[in-house]
């Protein structure tokens, strides 16, 4: 695909096939994926209704293919070759004649007295810039679909028809050069993706007991030891299992320090190692990478198309046989009515043509999404898609969860109060025995408390979470449940004396966690988790970009989420939810203020994340999960890169306002001078592609984003 708006030709081919599902184009790489009915359709059908477009395709290989030397370079010799006649032509007219200037800048039908050689250099500029138009144009023809190509060969031949030789061999030129640039234009945005890759080595080196040996990245088995010296990149997702050293994974998580890797933590392909050597147990394989997926995330950014995508193909559809039908009315009404030149007024139509090709419009927005999307991933914000850009874009709410989010989720026990004359010993023997089977950050804290203590979990079976309130499972022959007070009190259980001071405990110590039989409570946990350093910052950071309304939905009691509220400055608080309860919350914010992200840990606020306009999750939760629960992963692990997402967002939204808005404005000031006689065939492709390569170019300037852009 050289041309984006080859895609509303393939999209508009495939449609007619029945059994065609979702199309997914992939501008970048030339790639599309289709999802069609076996059972009505084939694939050697899909292809051979690609080939009736006038375009090839083939199965995707992972390997791309050996390229020759016209392969990379046929597109510039021709180039040169079309650039070099028209130049010959116009020196050989200018020398000669004396009128070269006066047939370039207005219609004057002075290449009627061309001479031989002129004529001989522009038929071989027309020749060598039309190689790759005229198979286009001529199935163009066939379908009765006439494309910019097919507009390009019309004008080309009209001109050689009035005998405007310099003026079609100009035209050829700047086609064939606008084609190039644009395809330079793709490649660096493609080069830009894939540099994300280049980080990772080819090579490890893998540990064999006594001894060690390279071996490619692709052949490294899932749980084999790895071994990364100082200053080397780790090749492979990973688990430290001896030694200790500071690893730069900024790639990955966009932090601007290096973060302190010891035995058992998580490490990632591509992120470089510092000064200590590291054992790395391998977890996953070189295909399956936290990178490689982000890399291919990327890459189907067009999976999802964004709005504004959607209404300029939509635009383009009633645009561009508009325009088509304008151009015809230039041609033929002023000579029937007025009895004007009919060779002038088919000029000023060719004009017309060749000015409303919708290019730049059509690819004004996709080059201006893939390009913020991957600078975005550069910064540590994993973005799913288009459509998720722009929405952030217009956000006018937040909702944050508090555990792990608000908060660093890594809450530590205060106090343990045993009740009904039961010792700490039996209280958490049972338990760690039930948080032992728990994800949530509380649980992880009673366990390291319970370990602290060196009490071991008892057996526990029947084991169910009880969700947004605890858990529950058979302990010692009887069963035992942890959670909520909210659960305590549904169990109909009541702690006289002590349930009178739990807002006091709250008040003073955080969270308070109950736990026991279904006879009697056997024990409150007092446990405080501390509010992030950056989160305040963060809440006021995103209010400083235009959202309206900031909320707090968490399953915490109310004293303590009231306490959390206040230090992070929030407008609004809810607490004591169960899931179905933030979803509800979500919901409400979402009719008062329409655009609504919900913020959350990617596990546990899955259904508040999707009835959410965004959901936004933290890369801390588990890089695994959020990449799939989450619209948008800050992968840093903080709120710090919350206002970025908007400004990035906005600033995106803003680009391709003004690629629109650019592309509009010089077609129609062509137009213009079009209807008054001024423009010419070479003024309409520099105008055409002009707008083309303004608009491409102002949309790879999001490439360079950085943190502090806005």
């Amino acid at each position: 695909m050289d041309c984006a708006e080859e895609v509303l030709l393939i999209r508009k081919r495939l449609s007619e096939e029945e059994g065609v599902g979702d199309l997914n184009f992939d501008i970048l790489h030339g790639r599309l994926r289709v999802e069609f009915d076996p059972s009505r359709l084939t694939a050697g059908r899909i292809r051979e209704a690609v080939a009736e477009t006038g375009l090839k395709c083939e199965p995707w290989r992972e390997t791309a293919a050996a390229t020759t030397f016209w392969d990379r370079y046929g597109r510039v010799l021709l180039a040169a070759a079309s650039g070099v006649g028209m130049l010959g032509a116009m020196v050989w007219q200018g020398l000669t004649t004396g009128d070269l200037l006066t047939s370039l800048l207005a219609h004057e039908h002075a290449g009627h007295h061309a001479s031989t050689p002129v004529i001989a250099l522009c038929l071989l500029a027309i020749g060598a810039g039309s190689y790759f138009v005229l198979p286009k144009a001529v199935h163009s023809f066939r379908r009765l679909t006439p494309d910019m190509n097919a507009l390009v060969i019309i004008s080309i031949t009209g001109a050689m028809y009035l005998g405007e030789w310099i003026e079609g061999a100009t035209l050829s030129f700047l086609f064939a050069l606008a084609a190039l640039l644009e395809t330079y234009s793709i490649a660096r945005a493609r080069k830009a993706v894939e540099a994300l890759m280049l980080v990772t080595p080819g090579e490890a080196t893998v540990v064999h007991h006594d001894h060690e040996h390279r071996v490619a990245v692709s052949k490294v088995a899932v749980g084999a030891t790895i071994r990364v010296r100082p200053g080397e990149r780790i090749p492979c997702d990973g688990e430290v299992s001896s030694g200790h050293s500071d690893v730069n994974q900024a790639m990955i998580t966009g932090e601007s320090r290096p973060a302190f890797k010891s035995e058992g933590d998580a490490v990632f392909a591509g992120t470089l190692n510092g000064g200590g050597t590291l054992e790395i147990r391998t977890t996953k394989p070189a295909s399956d990478s936290t990178l490689a997926r982000i890399v291919r995330m990327v890459e189907g950014v067009q999976h999802r198309r964004a709005p504004s995508e959607q209404f300029v193909e939509k635009f383009s559809r009633y645009y561009t046989p508009l325009m088509m039908l304008l151009a015809a009315a230039v041609a033929v009404i002023p000579p029937l009515v007025g009895g004007g030149d009919w060779g002038d007024w088919f000029y000023h139509g060719m004009v017309i043509l060749l000015i409303s090709c919708p290019c730049a419009l059509v690819i004004s927005t996709p080059v201006s999404i893939v390009a913020a999307l991957a600078s975005a991933a550069r910064q540590g914000v994993l973005i799913k898609g288009g459509a998720f850009l722009e929405e952030a874009a217009r956000l006018r709410a937040v909702a944050f969860d508090k555990t792990g989010v608000l908060t660093a989720g890594e809450p530590e026990v205060r106090t343990l109060v045993p009740l009904n004359g039961y010792t700490p010993e039996e209280i958490l023997g049972r338990l760690a025995a039930i948080e032992f089977r728990s994800e949530h950050p509380l649980a992880r804290a009673v366990l390291r408390y319970a370990g602290q203590k060196g009490i071991r979990p008892m057996e526990v079976s029947g084991f169910q979470s009880l969700q947004g309130k605890g858990a529950e499972g058979n302990v010692g022959g009887e069963k035992f449940w942890a959670g909520s007070l909210r659960l305590m009190e549904e169990k109909g259980l009541r702690v006289e004396g002590i349930l009178d001071h739990v807002s006091g405990l709250e008040e003073m110590e955080g969270t308070v966690v109950a736990c026991g039989t279904d006879r009697e409570a056997w024990a409150l946990v007092t446990l405080s988790d501390p509010v992030r350093a950056e989160a305040r910052a963060a809440v006021e950071a995103i209010r400083t970009e235009g959202i309206e309304k900031v909320v707090m939905l968490t399953g915490d009691n109310k004293a303590t989420a009231r306490i959390v509220a206040e230090h992070v400055g929030v407008d609004d608080v809810r607490a004591e939810l169960l899931p179905d309860d933030k979803a509800a919350a979500v919901r409400e914010l979402m009719s008062s203020h329409e655009k609504v992200a919900m913020v959350g840990d990617g596990i546990n606020d899955a259904q508040a994340m999707a009835c959410s306009t965004v959901g936004v999750s933290l890369g801390s939760a588990g890089i695994d999960v959020v990449m799939e629960t989450a619209d948008v992963v800050l992968m840093s692990g903080g709120l710090s890169k919350l206002g970025f997402l908007l400004r990035h967002a906005r600033r995106t939204v803003g680009v391709i306002q003004q690629n629109v808005a650019l592309a509009l404005a010089m077609k129609g000031a062509f137009l213009v001078l079009a209807f008054f006689g001024q423009a010419t065939l070479w003024m309409a492709v520099a105008a055409d592609m002009g707008a083309t390569l303004l608009v491409t170019f102002n949309g790879l300037r999001l490439l360079r984003v950085g943190e502090r852009a806005g």
